[in-house]
């Protein structure tokens, strides 16, 4: 998947917007003002391609162990987010679909019921 179908993937999800709330170069998109992806475009650019993703802290640490290129968040909390190293073809685009899916679905059940209403 590259940068343009990372972007259009993440963005064509309900109530998501995107930000640069840390520095012109972190990319972050939030549900509902709350994170659910974030991604270095600096990085990217110089060859480093990966994206940040939340987590459920189980689940977290079964695809760290079956994949070598999911690690703990980079600069994130490490039990709830990781970094998905995107410079291989380890991860698929349907498989990166779904981790993105997860993330976002792992935010939205973190809200309060009326926001989590406004977006149905």
């Amino acid at each position: 998947m590259n940068i343009q179908q990372l972007h259009a993937y993440c963005m064509s999800k309900k109530g998501v917007t995107e930000d640069f709330p840390f520095d012109a170069d972190t990319l972050v998109f939030k549900v509902l003002g709350k994170m659910y992806a974030l991604i270095g475009l600096k990085k990217w650019e110089a060859g480093q391609k990966a994206i940040n993703l939340k987590c459920d802290a189980e689940y977290a640490e079964e695809l760290r162990a079956e994949y070598p290129t999911i690690q703990p968040g980079y600069h994130m909390s490490k039990k709830h987010w990781n970094t998905i190293d995107l410079t291989t073809d380890e991860i698929s685009p349907k498989f990166l679909s779904q981790l993105i899916d997860h993330s976002y679905d792992m935010v939205v059940k973190g809200m309060p019921k009326t926001m989590r209403e406004s977006l149905q």
